[in-house]
């Protein structure tokens, strides 16, 4: 258990991609380590208070993507507390959890500026969707903000990093593209950065005072992608207590990205070809359509040309969207980029744990560029700041590298300590190993580790509860 009143003071930094910070607040133990057990292995950061004043410190103390807070505290019940979060972070995404699921209950949470109300005992896969939604829907207005001070610099592409070919001519297309209001298919294999270059062309374009807002299409059902980009009316649904808007109205006048579109359903892509076409979409349950002004870019690291003829992509929305296309380079076919991402991110970990300067032995600069990275710069960041927050010295050595780029291998050291262990216990002493680097690569990030095994998530959750595998925190809190 990870009580919010033990925890580390100091804003914690937000994660990368899909890893968020979520706060439990409820005075039942077994209710915060079974709420704990299940966000742990989808793949959240969680903390935990007893109560609602040490609830108020955590977030006084540490930043957080969501809140579950239960009604029926001791002393200052739910809904007092809910008010004291709203006066402090007005658009924190808070769920009330209760016991007692009056309509009474639900209106005053909903009143006092709840995002949802979900009744004990609750169902994990409705609780876990709500918490994906809330989550995506506050993450896209931080964006916006987020975005705005990076104008100052003028964004451009001091996040993006390269100096090859590849990378110029790719620098040189999202400038000449950027002012346009043509849609962009952006494509690569995971990690290459394309949410990066999305970005990079919002920023660059004349819509750059306007929402930027991404969604991550794979991420979702079908009935809530369709809630989320297009919103609801009161009733539209069981759950639909109140009305609510969609990410196409959120992003008027600005910049949708629709991360993943590959793995969107088919009836979903006929609406978003609609948009597309006529500017206009309805709510779900609603009868009046509403016109929008959206920039659409879109991301993928599958072949749409494949799924086209598989009959899994519209031939049409294909089309639509590849107006123009951007294809990014895996980091394995520009490997004289690999230093010059090492020492952007060397000099970006150091400065954020406030540690003094940080370089790579030789030998271990030689294994970054020999390695395949079938991460791309994802896996490598993971690295370097695995690296700079173990370091001891001014130096990150082969030892502080993954077993992965060194090529110590995955002998199993059940063997060495039981030469008679049987070879069940041998295989899946491996198989633990193997998943345990795959994760510390992936820096705790299962979501990632999936997709790099080629896997569902579930499926790896499952192996991971079957080795007793201990998951461990992301390095930055």
């Amino acid at each position: 258990m990870h009580e919010a009143t033990l925890a580390s003071p100091g804003p914690a930094a937000r994660y990368s991609e899909s890893v968020y910070r979520i706060l439990i607040i409820d005075d039942e133990a077994a209710i915060r380590e079974s709420l704990e057990t299940l966000l742990t292995l989808e793949g959240y950061s969680v903390d935990t208070a007893p109560h609602g004043e040490a609830g108020l410190v955590a977030l006084e103390d540490q930043s957080y993507d969501l809140v579950l807070l239960d009604l029926a505290l001791p002393g200052r019940n739910g809904i007092e507390i809910l008010g004291q979060i709203r006066d402090r972070q007005p658009d924190l995404p808070v769920i009330m959890i209760t016991a007692y699921g009056t309509v009474d209950n639900v209106v005053d949470a909903l009143r006092a500026g709840a995002q949802n109300f979900i009744q004990k005992p609750w169902d994990n896969e409705k609780l876990l969707a709500d918490i994906r939604v809330a989550i995506a829907r506050f993450r896209a207005e931080e964006e916006n903000v987020q975005l705005r001070r990076a104008l100052k610099k003028r964004y451009n592409f001091e996040s993006i990093v390269g100096k090859s070919e590849p990378m110029l001519r790719i620098f040189d297309l999202v400038a000449q593209v950027a002012p346009s209001r043509s849609t962009v298919l952006v494509l690569g294999e995971s990690g290459t950065g394309k949410e990066l270059i999305a970005k990079a062309l919002h920023a660059n374009s004349p819509r750059r005072d306007k929402p930027f807002v991404p969604v991550n299409t794979g991420s979702m059902p079908t009935d809530l992608l369709e809630s989320t980009l297009f919103g609801h009316v009161k009733g539209a649904f069981t759950s639909a207590i109140s009305a609510k808007k969609g990410l196409f109205e959120v992003a008027n006048g600005g910049t949708l990205f629709l991360d993943e579109i590959g793995t969107m359903g088919m009836e979903t892509q006929a609406k978003i070809l609609r948009v597309l076409q006529d500017k206009r979409f309805m709510h779900l349950g609603g009868v009046h359509e509403i016109q929008v002004d959206v920039r659409i870019l879109a991301a993928t690291n599958v072949d749409l040309r494949q799924a086209v003829r598989d009959g899994k992509f519209r031939e049409d929305l294909f089309y639509r969207l590849n107006v123009i296309m951007i294809d990014l380079p895996p980091l394995r076919s520009r490997r004289e980029d690999v230093p010059l991402l090492v020492q952007h991110f060397l000099k970006r970990f150091c400065e954020e744990n406030d540690l003094p300067p940080r370089t790579l032995t030789p030998e271990a600069m030689r294994l970054m560029i020999d390695y395949e990275w079938p991460g791309n710069v994802r896996e490598l960041e993971n690295v370097i700041e695995r690296g700079v927050v173990l370091s001891s010295s001014a130096s990150i050595g082969v030892d502080l590298l993954p077993a992965t780029l060194t090529g110590r291998g995955y002998s199993s050291s059940l063997l060495e300590h039981n030469p008679n262990a049987s070879l069940f216990d041998i295989l899946e002493d491996i198989e633990r190993r193997i998943i345990i680097d795959k994760l510390e690569r992936c820096n705790w990030n299962q979501t990632d580790a999936a997709e790099q095994f080629h896997v569902p998530l579930s499926t790896l959750n499952q192996k991971i509860k079957r080795l007793n595998i201990e998951i461990k925190k992301r390095v930055k809190e």
